[in-house]
């Protein structure tokens, strides 16, 4: 089973309660989740062999939330070479600003500039849609999981 680390950009705290979440239903399956909140990116290369698995919500006009901005900063600045990392993306957002999920479309795309290939697809919940994100974040994880395995 994959190792995994789970990391968390959340303002309000619903990307936090997707992430507790998603951690337990990786458990149950059987993989090895671990919650970095706040995250660094030096502890995550720490270990190459986990796959990277972004849960963040937007915040203000498009922006990363403040607790994964160090994160982020990191790996724009440093630009590490990821050919090696696996990594899938949650993303929360509010589809009423034309910013949406434009938190985890950006550490999508830092990723995939390092070198990163994300596995499958990213999931963008609409906290309008799904008034608990949670629900959203189960059915594709179970289908995410998946293609880790």
């Amino acid at each position: 089973m994959a190792k995994l680390n789970l990391v968390v950009g959340s303002m309000l705290g619903a990307a936090e309660y997707v992430a507790d979440h998603v951690a337990s239903l990786l458990e149950q399956a059987g993989h090895q989740p671990k919650i970095h909140n706040p995250a660094s990116l030096a502890e995550v290369l720490a270990e190459p062999d986990a796959i990277l698995l972004v849960i963040t919500s937007t915040h203000g006009a498009g922006d990363i939330p403040d607790n994964l901005l160090p994160f982020a900063k990191d790996l724009a600045d440093q630009q590490p070479d990821l050919n090696a990392l696996k990594y899938g993306v949650i993303a929360l957002g509010d589809s009423s600003y034309d910013t949406f999920c434009q938190g985890g479309r950006t550490l999508d795309r830092l990723l995939a500039e390092c070198g990163a290939s994300r596995i499958g697809d990213r999931l963008d919940i609409d906290v309008t849609q799904h008034e608990i994100p949670e629900d959203a974040a189960e059915a594709w994880i179970h289908d995410w999981m998946a293609l880790i395995a």
